[in-house]
């Protein structure tokens, strides 16, 4: 008792599910295809699928995963586990079984729900898994042989009251894409997750009342999940397709009028260079936010004028920064300077830039950028030492290389294991990707650091040409020595038909290091 009395006080992501029951309990609250569900009917729902959940043996703060697409049941999951007084674990649907295996195993879970998509791999899961002992199915097709269905679970489920799980408790397990090592399953409360989306809002750009936001981006990430807690906090309507797509995007604002979406640069790009895109009217559409990775400033111009009545802004953070740490408002985005800059620290976030000790270097001056508030991480799933080297007096450490100018402005240069170091020299591969994206034959490219027996490393980069160009090495070199410093110029360069990407979207550097580096333990010279 004395427990529940001092979280009274607690915010929690159910919240807004019953302030929207209270004030507009007729008003569509999600669509998916040509299925709409009104507030009151979610809430409905929600409260059978968490009693369907206990009724299963799902106890206070167990894990409950989700392998599935986009889908208006993947809003109702995020909803019933917690009502359940349990904790949400999303799976990267881009992962291979052995690395879900890793996640379920080491995060004790349990019970997953399925799509008819993913349902092919769970006699793998489970025989490499065999605790997976509860399996719900939310596809739309016949439920297979020895899984729950998800309908029939609602319908037969007595509903049961909010546990108003909240505040500094477990909200879910969000595993990282496992670019160093084993995965990490990062830790986030309830006022983790709803610190970062409410000063989202609180900055002014995006998620005004009423919005109808356009789940394009997986859901299981924290960049669209940031969104949809945000979305349900202003009563907006949640417009779901199922992946992302270019087509799909483009039909999905304009038959449903969507006002707001959050974009990975590289869909932003998908997005304005396809060649249909005139053929759509996206005048509904007044703010796209977007995030989780760097975007070339070439692209940046082409959004702004492809969305001509959305305004865009920009959104740098991590899955342990839950996940927002600063914003680039639409007015920063007009001021030219500005435009490599990751914006300003947002409403409820402090940042610094610091050496290896941890002081604060000088303005101008590149260092990590470490981040405090509400909003940091309560730690990495079992594993201590991991969370003591990463937050360190309540300061995150990014693991990202930056500075701050005179006006509090952020530049993100690079990930500080991706610097190159080449003859002494310090090189980003963001700046040099920057400069790449502006010839007009490169469609997408990386930038590498390679071992090098004179230079120690090398800058290598690999590209993507658009469909139909062509173009040599050494005519990029010499466009990139218009843009940037000779010396930061790629040595090598190589031309593939894609690059590897993670399921949020970001290019695996990682993979294509591998053909470099092979098994080396030390990736830099």
């Amino acid at each position: 008792m004395e427990e529940r009395q001092k979280g009274w006080s607690d915010v929690y992501l159910t919240q807004s599910l019953h302030r929207a029951v209270q004030q507009t309990p007729d008003a569509v609250m999600t669509v998916y295809g040509d299925r709409r569900r009104t507030t009151t009917e979610v809430a409905e729902r929600v409260a059978r699928l968490a009693g369907a959940l206990r009724g299963l043996g799902v106890g206070d703060g167990d894990r409950v995963a989700m392998l599935s697409l986009n889908s208006d049941r993947y809003h109702e999951y995020l909803l019933a586990v917690p009502w359940a007084n349990a904790v949400v674990n999303p799976v990267n649907v881009r992962w291979s079984p052995a690395e879900i295996v890793y996640s379920l195993r080491d995060s004790q879970t349990t019970v997953l729900l399925v799509d008819d998509t993913f349902a092919a791999m769970l006699p793998a899961l489970q025989q490499a898994y065999p605790e997976l002992t509860t399996v719900i199915h939310t596809g739309e097709g016949p439920t297979p042989a020895g899984l729950l269905a998800y309908e029939d679970l609602i319908a037969e489920a007595a509903p049961i009251a909010d546990a108003r799980r909240g505040g500094a408790e477990l909200a879910g397990v969000f595993y990282t894409g496992g670019t160093t090592g084993s995965p990490k399953g990062v830790m986030l409360s309830h006022t983790n997750l709803l610190t970062s989306a409410l000063g989202a809002i609180a900055s002014g750009h995006i998620f005004a009342a009423g919005a109808r936001y356009l789940h394009a981006a997986p859901m299981f990430h924290l960049a669209d999940l940031a969104g949809w807690a945000a979305a349900s906090a202003v009563g907006g309507t949640h417009v779901i397709i199922p992946n992302f797509s270019p087509i799909g995007v483009m039909h999905a604002i304009q038959r449903y009028q969507v006002t707001d979406t959050l974009l990975v640069p590289v869909m932003i790009q998908m997005v304005i260079d396809h060649p249909e895109l005139a053929d759509y009217d996206l005048s509904s559409l007044r703010a796209v936010a977007y995030g989780a990775s760097p975007i070339p400033q070439a692209v940046l111009e082409r959004a702004m004028k492809a969305f001509p009545n959305a305004s865009l802004t920009q959104l740098y953070g991590m899955t342990e920064l839950s996940p927002i740490a600063t914003v680039l408002s639409p007015a920063e985005h007009q001021q030219t300077h500005l435009l490599r800059s990751a914006g300003r620290a947002a409403p409820h976030s402090e940042i610094r830039i610091v050496d290896p000790d941890d002081n604060d270097v000088p303005c101008g001056e590149v260092g990590e950028i470490v981040v405090r508030g509400a909003h940091v991480m309560l730690g990495y799933w079992n594993k201590p030492a991991e969370t003591a080297a990463a937050v360190r007096d309540g300061w995150m450490h990014t693991g990202d290389g930056g500075y701050l100018d005179k006006e509090g402005y952020l530049f993100v240069v690079d990930r500080i294991k991706d610097m190159i170091v080449t003859g002494g020299e310090n090189v980003y591969s963001a700046e040099v990707e920057n400069a790449l994206a502006h010839h007009p034959t490169v469609a997408a490219c990386a930038v590498i650091g390679v071992p090098d027996e004179e230079w120690g490393e090398r800058v290598h980069a690999v590209i993507v040409l658009k469909p139909g160009e062509q173009a040599t090495a050494e005519e990029i070199r010499t466009h990139v020595k218009t843009v940037i410093a000779g010396y930061k110029a790629p040595r090598s360069i190589e031309f593939v038909t894609e690059l590897p990407v993670s399921g949020a979207g970001k290019i695996l550097k990682r993979e294509l290091r591998k053909t470099y580096w092979g098994t080396q333990d030390r990736h830099v010279h």
